[in-house]
């Protein structure tokens, strides 16, 4: 963290990638255009001309958008000195495909770096010359309504991006009408950013709210710590630093403000596989096959969780997502209705700093001291304020229905899956403890010898030889225990990057 909170004005929105703000869900065409830069002067030259879509908010919406965003390699190789690069986190720098990361994100086995079709490879499993060609600059996105697409990309690359740039990967996307490829209503649960800074910070809020600082997703801002997260500044000498906005710090100039770090996972699933494992639990009983999933997933497959909705309303939610949101798990302590290690209840806890609803002055004391008798769940989760992300991610492949899945594959079946995409201002403290502390590792809120049961990639760790159990506690009864649960998600490619701001766009260009 980088010192006490600064105070700014309202965000300027034409200066940040629209991609922030809005989802683009109307767009139901997308693509993403992993690439290296071949020609250091071709690539600055598309850069300074690509219309990037901001942020804006436009009445009619826009029916086509391109939004772009660099690794670290890229930007070394766009050339960004050293000390420039140095002001960006020290996970952007590393990589995702770092050995020791790799084994923290849960990236081991058959989701190994070594194993990716694109993103940073480790260099002890690949030649140089390898690792480098799989390794991308730029991530380039494309969104537009079907019947415009084909022809935005086009112009949208224009004459000279085949001089700037090779292609790494091209990943398509597919529009399953709000699912995601296991067949579950998706996009539900979303954090609201506080865009106008109205919420106090540090939040002295004890309930559970979906109302989040706009310094966790946009740099340049108070995060839910109260502070501004750090990130690159530079001297107002440096060349095209004018192309920069000042910031409140003696002489310097910004180059994060109102750009963001994304998160790109490319995870294949094994939609075909998790069915016939349902199936093969229940000797094809339809009806305990979609209870199982559902603790599984914790949502029904419409999307409606499994615990009951809160009569008070919860900050923050989405009224069109009222009946689908409004819940904590205050009402299923001990994780009868939805288990412990369900993967929504993983992913977002929904708790708050406090165990208990609005403990009294004297409560909130004791337990700040570590006094006092507690519940045998109480503080076994980290507060999920600290740790939420905002999704942006695209389905890829073709729809299969459950009951459709107990068929033979056809030959050459085209894979499925998830181009997961997320925006975070601090990727250590949001992205990875996420994926590590609550999703891959083996004991979580006070459940051991199992991970995400959607995500989980079943892989024995020191001190924990079994972790592809799923436990259902029982309500006065014996809990029920799904062993041998098969890996149903593999990572197929990986890479952090930074999205800048049309400020610093113009920057890199220039630079």
């Amino acid at each position: 963290m980088a010192g006490p909170a600064m105070t700014y004005s309202v965000v300027d929105y034409a200066d940040v990638q629209g991609l922030v703000r809005f989802g683009y869900g109307r767009m139901t065409s997308a693509s993403y255009a992993l690439v290296r830069v071949k020609d250091v002067a071709a690539a600055k030259g598309w850069l300074r001309a690509a219309q990037v879509t901001n942020a804006v908010e436009q009445r009619p919406p826009p029916t086509t958008a391109l939004q772009i965003a660099f690794t670290a390699p890229g930007l070394t190789r766009l050339g960004l000195p050293t000390s420039v690069m140095e002001g960006f986190s020290r996970e952007f720098r590393g990589g995702m495909g770092q050995e020791r990361r790799a084994r923290q994100l849960g990236d081991i086995g058959n989701n190994a770096p070594s194993n990716w079709l694109w993103g940073s490879k480790r260099s002890d499993d690949l030649d140089r010359e390898q690792k480098t060609d799989r390794e991308a600059h730029l991530l380039v996105m494309f969104f537009a309504e079907p019947n415009q697409f084909a022809s935005f990309v086009e112009n949208a690359k224009g004459d000279i991006w085949n001089d700037a740039f090779e292609e790494v990967i091209c990943l398509g996307t597919s529009n399953l009408d709000g699912d995601e490829p296991f067949g579950f209503a998706d996009g539900i649960s979303q954090p609201e950013i506080d865009w106008d800074e109205q919420r106090q910070t540090p939040c002295k809020q004890l309930e559970y709210t979906n109302i989040v600082a706009l310094g966790e997703f946009l740099l340049g801002y108070r995060n839910e710590y109260g502070k501004i997260t750090d990130r690159p500044l530079l001297n107002p000498d440096a060349t095209n630093a004018e192309l920069l906005s000042a910031v409140d710090m003696p002489g310097k100039k910004d180059l994060g403000r109102n750009g963001t770090y994304l998160v790109m996972r490319q995870l294949e699933q094994d939609v075909r596989g998790f069915w016939k494992f349902l199936y093969e639990q229940h000797g094809g009983n339809l009806a305990e096959v979609a209870q199982l999933a559902a603790k599984i997933v914790g949502r029904t497959r419409a999307g409606d969780p499994l615990v009951p909705i809160q009569t008070e309303p919860i900050a923050g939610t989405d009224p069109r997502t009222v009946k689908q949101n409004q819940f904590t798990y205050q009402a299923d302590p001990v994780g009868t209705h939805c288990p412990f290690g369900a993967h929504i209840r993983r992913t977002n806890p929904r708790n708050s700093d406090f165990p208990e609803p609005r403990p009294s002055a004297l409560r909130r004391l004791i337990i700040i001291l570590g006094f006092g008798r507690k519940g045998f769940y109480d503080d076994l989760t980290s507060s999920v304020r600290f740790h939420r992300i905002l999704r942006r991610g695209r389905e890829y492949g073709s729809e299969l229905l459950p009951e459709d899945a107990l068929q033979p594959a056809p030959p050459n079946e085209s894979p499925r899956g998830l181009h997961f995409i997320c925006l975070n201002a601090n990727i250590s403290r949001q992205f990875e403890f996420l994926q590590s502390a609550w999703i891959a590792n083996t004991k979580f809120s006070g459940v051991t010898g199992e991970s995400d049961p959607l995500l989980g990639n079943r892989e024995p760790i020191t001190g924990c030889s079994v972790t592809a159990n799923f436990n259902i506690p029982g309500d006065g009864t014996l809990r029920q225990r799904v062993s041998g649960l098969p890996q149903f998600v593999t990572v197929r490619g990986g890479a952090y990057f930074f999205l800048p701001s049309l400020r610093a766009l113009r920057y890199f260009a220039g630079a």
